[in-house]
């Protein structure tokens, strides 16, 4: 179902589905929001117009919370595909990023990810692409809030 201006929902059971290509489905509207973002970032980096700062920072935000492994979130099928030391991976970047960016958001991530490390549903077999493409769409969405000045939602 695409809801417009807040993305789309996809209700997967009983379609026969991989986990992979749920994983790599999900992961790709966090990856178009970064694409959109980084397009308002060179316009502001063009412009010098805030309006276009704000519109990548705050993008590039919400896609990052979209990425936290949890509930209806795009990361929660994502994470369903990656085994526990993917996981762990994943956790790490995401804490690494949020620490060295002073950006808390990459914490929830990690934390998401950190509880998802005691769940039961990891799958036998690594997948290294779903997990390499889920750390790069981590590091770009930190990559635009590095780039872009701004104070996040205004928290200390």
């Amino acid at each position: 179902m695409f809801l417009p201006g807040l993305g789309a929902y996809v209700k997967w059971n009983a379609m026969g589905v991989s986990l992979e290509t749920r994983a790599a489905i999900s992961l790709a509207g966090p990856l178009a929001g970064w694409f959109a973002s980084g397009i308002c970032a060179l316009l502001w980096h063009q412009t010098g117009d805030g309006l276009w700062a704000a519109l990548a920072r705050s993008g590039a935000w919400l896609n990052a919370i979209n990425l936290v492994p949890l509930w209806i979130l795009d990361g929660n099928d994502a994470a369903r595909a990656i085994s526990k030391l993917e996981r762990t991976i994943v956790m790490v970047v995401s804490a690494a990023l949020g620490y060295a960016l002073g950006e808390w958001v990459f914490a929830v991530v990690a934390l998401g990810m950190g509880i998802r490390l005691f769940t039961r549903d990891a799958p036998p077999e690594p997948n290294n692409s779903i997990s390499a493409y889920f750390v790069a769409v981590v590091t770009a969405l930190a990559m635009i809030l590095w780039f872009v000045p701004g104070r996040g939602i205004g928290l200390p």
